[in-house]
Parts: structure tokens; C-alpha cells; sequence
């Protein structure tokens, strides 16, 4: 299929099912419009067992679309930046010693752990796997997802402290996680003998310290060419060529794309409303980068529900799956517990934050996208069918769970200061 004709199926598909959701079942949008996609590729199924035509149609249809580059290479940046946008940096900065200990060591120890864990149970189960490669199932799945996080928390009514600490972690845990997998990605393919400490070092340092730093300096530039104009076309064509720029500055340069928007973005909506932007600029950009994180976050959550269609499904690889949910849980919380108790005298937490923030870290096409550029040797498809009973778990029960939580919790620690 050309590159049209898939762009036209998958906005036909994220309209229709979205037109569901809002009519009919009400649920939060991006949760919505996943589940409809996973029933519809269900009911795709079940007629393809009376028509192979209609399964070898959906099946070139998913063959056809690169979920790893669409996603990582090119929606990413977007939704991004749209999330970073709009996130206020006075309240970063009273939070900047969590967030900064969450998306880093809580990464790297979410990592460690979830692959040490997963190592012991596959070897339990009869089904023995390479440490590193665990290792790299552990960087995969530890990312929380902003794109679903931000969707789900808007609707969660989550308190704005919490949310901080949520949304922050979630911008830039991805692009921390990414830079993880990718260096145990190098040593699972050149063997560890052959990559030194020093190398890996280098490697983090470059895609982490590169991307923060190619954000700050192209923000800065797009933010003084926005000063010298007042024209709200002209403005938006800025933030969007911003954007794409440097996804491919990024990649050519060998940093984090990923960390390079969420800092450019950050820059970007913090400095620009108040020096930058006329109020009718600021309107158009708000509601240019609203309408493009609506619309590929429907596209997103549509795709993930039809890659149910190349997963492998076997009893062992669900039985791993459904053990790996409360592995990655246990994990997190665990991971998150060190900071949260660092900072919990110098900062306001609210109470049970570690529980809060362990079932609101919601996984989503990230670590799809991961799972999906893993080679044949490296389990792919266990790792893939893994990771997607987990993404699933976590954005349909989690997600719709997360909200009640919250208030449980909020209701009742007001209670008692009362």
C-alpha cells in the first residue's frame, strides 16, 4: 500500500472510532479509541476465519506501516512538544530534584530491575534468556508514556503538585529510557567485552547533555526569530518547522531527539506568551499544537489496538505477560520509592504519592515501538507479546482506574487534616 492510502485508513479508522467513544461509550478518548480498535481487529479476526481475504487485507494494511519509525521518528517529536508546551516551568522548577532523580535513576533502576526479575522467572518457567537481553526488555517497558499520561491525566483531575511530578518524569523519562535501551542495545549486539564503561558513558553523556543542549539553543533561536514578528501564520510555521528540524538535527548529530523538543518546547511556552507572542498568536499556536496532539494521539492509540494483529499469541507468552505486570509495578514503586523519600520532608507530597505515581506511570507506543526494533535473536516476538499485554493492562485498567484513585486517596487525606 503507498503511503496515501495508509494515511487515509488510519484517519478514516481514528474518526470513525472516535465518533464511537464520544457518542456512545464516553470513555477518555485515547483509552476509547484503543479499545474500539482492539474489538475491531478482534471482530477482523474472527471474519477472517470465514473470509481470508479480509485477514490478508489487514494484514498488509499492518505490514505495510513501519509502527517503530512512524512512531519514534516522526509522531514523537510532535506530541511532544505538544505536551511540553504547555508545561509551566516555575512549576518544574520547585519540583526539578524529583522529576530529575524519577527520569534518570528511576529509569536505570526500574531497568536493572524488571530485567533481573524477568531473568529469574524465565529460567523458572523452562524458558531460558540472555541477561543482557532482559536487560533490554527492562529499558523498554520502564519508560512511562507521556503521550498516554497527559491524555489520561487531563481528564483525572489530578492534583497540580502531583500532576507535576507525573507529566514531568513522563516528558522526560522516554527520551532518558530510550538512551538506556539503545546503549544496552550496543552491548547486547557487540558483546559486552567489546564496550567499555567509558564508551557507555560517552553515549549517555552525548545523547543526554547533546539534546538537552541542542533544545536550548534551537528554542532560543525559533523564540528570537517569533520576537522580531507579529504575524500568528507565520509563528506557526515556526514552531511546527522547529519541530521537524530538529528531529533531523538530532538524528544527524547522534542525540536525543526526544529530550532536544521536550526542552525546546518547554523553552518555547514558558518565554513566548509573555515576550514573543501577541495574544491572537498565542490562540493560534495553542490551538494549532492542541488540534495536532488530538489528532495523532487518535492515530497512535488506533495503531496500537491493530497491532494486536502481529502479536504472537501462545499460553507461555501470555502466562509471561500477566506474570510481568506486577514485575514492572513491583519495580516502579521500588524505583520510585527513594526519591519520593528524599525529597518528602523538603517537599509537599501528597500522601501515598509512590502509590499514585506507580499506577498513573501508563506505558504506551514507546515501548511498542522498542519491542518492535528488537532482532529475531533477542526474543522478539515473547518480548513484543510481553510488552503489549503489559501496554494494554496499563492503559485500559490502569488508565481508567487512575482517576478514582486520586480522588480516593485526595478525599481522604482532607478528611483527616479535618
Amino acid at each position: 500500500m503507498d503511503l496515501f492510502t495508509i494515511a487515509t485508513i488510519l484517519i478514516v479508522l481514528s474518526a470513525g472510532f472516535a465518533f464511537i467513544n464520544t457518542k456512545y461509550l464516553k470513555l477518555p478518548f485515547t483509552i476509547g479509541l484503543m479499545l474500539i480498535a482492539i474489538l475491531f481487529t478482534l471482530g477482523i479476526t474472527i471474519l477472517g476465519n470465514f473470509s481470508p481475504y479480509i485477514m490478508d487485507q489487514a494484514n498488509l494494511l499492518i505490514k505495510s506501516i513501519d509502527f517503530e519509525t512512524i512512531l519514534l521518528d516522526v509522531m514523537l517529536s510532535f506530541l511532544l512538544f505538544a505536551g511540553a508546551l504547555h508545561t509551566k516551568l516555575d512549576a518544574l522548577k520547585r519540583q526539578r530534584g524529583p522529576i530529575a532523580l524519577f527520569a534518570t535513576m528511576g529509569v536505570v533502576v526500574s531497568t536493572f530491575l524488571i530485567g533481573t526479575l524477568m531473568f529469574y522467572i524465565f529460567s523458572t518457567f523452562g524458558h531460558p534468556i540472555d541477561y543482557i537481553y532482559c536487560l533490554l526488555f527492562g529499558a523498554l517497558i520502564s519508560p512511562t508514556d507521556p503521550i498516554a499520561v497527559l491524555g489520561i491525566l487531563k481528564e483525572a483531575n489530578a492534583p497540580k503538585k502531583l500532576e507535576t511530578k507525573i507529566v514531568g518524569e513522563s516528558l522526560f523519562n522516554d527520551g532518558v529510557g530510550v538512551v538506556v535501551f539503545l546503549v544496552i542495545f550496543q552491548i547486547a549486539r557487540q558483546g559486552l567485552d567489546a564496550v567499555t564503561p567509558g564508551d557507555v558513558a560517552i553515549l549517555f553523556l552525548e545523547e543526554v547533555v547533546g539534546g538537552i543542549g541542542l533544545g536550548l539553543i534551537a528554542g532560543y533561536l525559533t523564540f528570537r526569530l517569533m520576537k522580531v514578528i507579529d504575524h500568528y501564520e507565520t509563528e506557526v510555521i515556526l514552531t511546527l518547522a522547529l519541530v521537524m528540524g530538529l528531529s533531523v538535527l538530532a538524528h544527524l548529530l547522534h542525540v536525543s531527539g526526544p529530550l532536544a523538543v521536550v526542552v525546546a518546547g518547554i523553552f518555547i511556552g514558558n518565554k513566548s506568551p509573555e515576550i514573543a507572542w501577541s495574544k491572537t498568536t498565542q490562540g493560534y499556536v495553542d490551538k494549532f499544537w492542541e488540534l495536532v496532539d488530538v489528532l495523532l494521539n487518535a492515530v497512535l492509540f488506533v495503531l496500537i489496538g491493530l497491532e494486536l494483529l502481529i502479536i504472537t499469541v501462545n499460553s507461555e507468552y501470555i502466562m509471561f505477560g500477566l506474570i510481568a505486570i506486577p514485575v514492572a509495578l513491583f519495580s516502579r514503586y521500588l524505583a520510585l520509592a527513594g526519591p519520593v523519600a528524599l525529597f518528602r520532608k523538603k517537599l509537599e507530597f501528597i500522601p501515598k504519592t509512590t502509590i499514585i505515581m506507580t499506577w498513573g506511570g501508563i506505558r504506551g507506543g514507546i515501548s511498542i515501538a522498542l519491542a518492535l526494533s528488537l532482532g529475531a535473536q533477542m526474543e522478539r516476538e515473547l518480548f513484543l507479546t510481553v510488552t503489549y499485554i503489559i501496554v494494554i493492562f496499563s492503559i485500559l485498567v490502569q488508565g481508567l482506574t487512575i482517576g478514582p484513585l486520586v480522588k480516593r486517596i485526595v478525599s481522604g487525606s482532607e478528611v483527616k487534616v479535618e
